[in-house]
């Protein structure tokens, strides 16, 4: 086993080692190398980078690390979302990132169900995305132990969107997003975004690629034949990272990609390919064009279900995703500037958590579904009925006047469903600064003795307004139709109104 011991471009006093076997781990543009603890890896570029390129790796690894260091939830986006590169070095004229190992949860520990080809690799996000490697008939399909449920998949969409509001945040533009530069773990609701080296600085550092294919922006397409000096050349940009991102949520929750429809552009295969996701992209399920809808003969055998926009249309992610996914692949294809911002992505997903029904089945794969908004609730994966009422919630604020108002965010009530402070008081807002006493569960809805109750754990100030009782700590209510609970009377303090369904 041979150490070789390297020395950090940004400061030469400090040296990192790698072990050299000769056989690294290759990946599109770089080799990696584990260092002799597997704390940290070493990824050279195959190809010797020019000045410009050089130049960006050092602000990458300085100034927007140190900037995430030091702002907001850095440990959060540090540990949880990004694994960003921390130094740099350099060696034979070839230069090389450190980079912070992958955690264990984001290796397969099992694989395809019948084959161990699969362990110890990286759960890359693309596998997560195709309804072929969860089919019980399909050769290679995934060991259910590896997929999750289908709220695994909001989460993960959660963390990938956070990702990228960040980095706009900060002035920066992904140009390559993609399910290949994502590790996903279903299991602990996880996402990484990875290889991090090639980000947008909008006037400083141009992109060096276009993207990956399926999540390039039409726009992007459409001008490629353009020199790159040419004005009306579109290349990547925080636009173009919105699209990806669109695509990204879209895939993990309905497993099929919003262009890829049964409409032939053209009998040439690229020129084809160019004007599927270019100039004639259309959204499968656009609600007045159905010349791109899925042709069911053009499926596979694997992806029948889940192809077929038919048996899961995009409206069964809800009223916040569901608009949301309108915007981005009807309005926002032509029109970049009408794509959902990835805060806006953010809000609908976090909405759309609190809104999730369980299904009582339990040879159901996806566990949960969006409800409905009917008075008998069924499960678009499985087709089982909810058997039992449900409380669905609305949430009240008080506006400037004093008057309680709809906040457009509601419960839907489900065994062991928790409650926090971002629902006690708006005061508090649920995103990636909550503090751990924040994230603490503060009430807990139970279904017991054929009633649904809502037990009150650190809450001061709950009130049953429907039968002026203080609702003190461990007090219990039982929900019923109209009830009207206030959770807290300070500033700030939101209301409950329940409806059976």
């Amino acid at each position: 086993m041979n150490i070789v011991r390297v020395y950090s471009i940004v400061d030469t006093s400090k040296t990192y080692e790698y072990v050299d076997d000769g056989k690294p781990k290759q990946g599109g543009v770089k080799d990696v190398y584990f260092s002799p603890k597997r704390d940290y890896v070493i990824a050279f570029f195959r190809n010797k980078q020019d000045d410009n390129q050089k130049e960006r790796i050092k602000k990458i690894v300085t100034l927007y690390h140190d900037n995430i260091k030091k702002g907001n939830a850095s440990t959060y986006y540090l540990d949880e979302v990004f694994r960003w590169p921390y130094d740099a070095v350099e060696k034979n004229g070839l230069i090389g990132v450190v980079v912070p190992i992958y955690t264990p949860n984001f290796f397969f520990k099992k694989g395809y169900q019948m084959h161990n080809t699969l362990i110890g690799g990286e759960k890359v996000g693309k596998w997560f995305t195709s309804p072929s490697f969860r089919n019980k008939q399909f050769p290679f399909n995934l060991d259910k132990s590896e997929l999750g449920d289908w709220s695994s998949y909001l989460d993960i969409s959660l963390n990938i969107t956070r990702g990228i509001k960040k980095m706009h945040q900060m002035g920066l533009a992904h140009s390559d997003l993609s399910y290949n530069n994502i590790l996903v773990d279903p299991i602990t609701k996880s996402a990484n975004i990875i290889d991090l080296d090639g980000l947008v600085v909008p006037g400083m550092f141009p992109p060096e690629v276009i993207g990956t294919a399926d999540f390039i922006a039409p726009e992007v397409l459409k001008t490629k034949h353009l020199t790159l000096t040419d004005p009306k050349r579109i290349l990547p940009n925080q636009k173009t990272d919105l699209h990806a991102l669109a695509i990204l949520i879209y895939m993990y929750l309905l497993r099929r990609h919003p262009l890829r429809g049964g409409k032939i552009w053209d009998i040439d295969s690229d020129r084809d390919e160019i004007m599927a996701m270019g100039e004639r992209a259309l959204f499968i399920e656009h609600p007045e064009n159905s010349m791109n809808r899925v042709k069911l003969n053009q499926l596979n055998k694997w992806d029948t279900f889940w192809g077929n926009p038919e048996k899961v249309p995009y409206t069964v992610l809800g009223p916040y995703l569901g608009e949301l996914v309108k915007r981005a692949f009807v309005e926002g294809l032509e029109n970049p500037m009408m794509r959902p911002m990835a805060n806006e992505w953010e809000g609908a997903l976090l909405k759309t958590m609190d809104i999730l029904q369980d299904c009582s089945n339990v040879n159901c794969s996806e566990k949960w579904f969006v409800f409905d908004n009917t008075s008998k609730p069924t499960c678009p994966f499985c087709g089982e009925k909810v058997h039992h009422n449900v409380p669905v919630i609305d949430i009240y604020c008080k506006n400037r006047d004093g008057v309680w108002k709809l906040d457009n965010h509601r419960i839907v009530v489900s065994d062991r469903k928790t409650l926090h402070q971002w629902h006690v008081t708006k005061n508090i807002i649920n995103n990636e600064n909550l503090t751990v006493e924040d994230k603490k569960a503060v009430a807990t809805f139970v279904y017991e003795n054929g009633e649904w109750v809502l037990i009150n754990q650190s809450v001061q100030g709950m009130k049953d307004m429907s039968d002026q009782v203080d609702v003190l700590i461990n007090d219990r209510i039982v929900l019923a139709h109209d009830k009207k609970i206030l959770l807290s009377g300070g500033e700030g303090g939101k209301l409950l109104y329940v409806t059976m369904v």
